[in-house]
């Protein structure tokens, strides 16, 4: 059974995003409306207000990082805590904001939005923004965009619409960027919560986070079988991040809702060293 911990202080509202670069762990606080860095060589961690709900963050190859949030792309001078404006595909669409998204091979940042309203509705989107800081409408008809990832040998993208509780796979093509041949890889009905954020391993497996539900859930890329099922000790998990010196450690990113009054875990970044498998780099954005 694996031991999770605490990793830093910060408690955040809605916990998502993590990613490993270098020797820190990013991840965002969406409704504390934060960027957050934990480095666990020094035990340190630090925060950038930056004025909005944000939905993710991942590192820039030139220095400093890049958010999507309320307001769509911007960087984030981790000097100054200064935001540049760059894209916001959806200023016309108050009821959406962004959510999840990761960079791609190719240095390109995904980013899919989500529907605020209730009952939610599939008005949202998948982007991608190029290092020549043009968008494009990857996917529409979105409600929730939620996790995604590649495999090693970059030919498959791996992507999560929440409420559809399913993992599907499309081809990928690393030059273009562009996606086709939809399958379904992972149907998650039957089992408890429902599919958040994603990770993947060295051997392609993915490991997603069933928020709600408390566990992580480790499935064959291949044939969608469960291969192990991590428990953690807060029920609001919302995005799984291998990190470390080796990448064997894995990070949860949490958050606090009417579920988890008086647990107190719920909203901390959480980790485990009993992760049975290392996970693989990360990439950053070459725009």
């Amino acid at each position: 059974m694996a031991t999770f911990s605490a990793a830093g202080e910060i408690k955040s509202q809605w916990g998502e995003g993590p990613v490993w670069w270098g020797d820190t762990l990013y991840y965002v606080d969406i409704e504390g409306h934060l960027v957050i860095a934990w480095h666990p060589g020094s035990g340190t961690e630090k925060s950038w207000q930056v004025g909005e709900r944000v939905g993710t963050v991942v590192p820039r190859q030139s220095g400093g990082l890049v958010i999507a949030g309320d307001n769509g792309f911007r960087f984030l001078d981790i000097e100054s805590g200064e935001l540049s404006f760059l894209s916001d595909p959806e200023s016309d669409k108050p009821d959406n904001r962004f959510n999840d998204g990761k960079c791609d091979p190719s240095g390109r940042f995904w980013a899919g939005t989500m529907h605020l309203n209730k009952p939610r509705q599939p008005v949202a989107a998948l982007y991608r923004l190029d290092a020549d800081h043009s968008k494009h409408k990857i996917l529409s008809d979105i409600t929730v965009s939620n996790g995604l990832v590649w495999n090693r040998a970059a030919d498959t993208f791996f992507y999560i619409d929440t409420p559809t509780e399913q993992v599907v796979a499309f081809d990928y093509d690393s030059g273009s960027g562009n996606i086709s041949n939809k399958r379904l890889v992972v149907d998650t009905m039957d089992f408890k919560g429902v599919p958040d954020g994603m990770a993947i391993d060295e051997n392609d497996n993915l490991w997603v986070a069933m928020c709600h539900g408390g566990v992580i859930r480790c499935f064959d890329s291949s044939n969608g079988q469960t291969l192990e099922v991590l428990e953690t000790p807060t029920l609001e998990v919302t995005a799984p991040a291998f990190g470390g010196a080796d990448l064997s450690d894995l990070y949860v990113a949490t958050g606090q809702s009417g579920i988890t009054e008086g647990d107190p875990l719920a909203g901390h970044l959480i980790f485990t060293e009993d992760a049975s498998v290392k996970g693989v780099p990360s990439f950053s954005f070459a725009g």
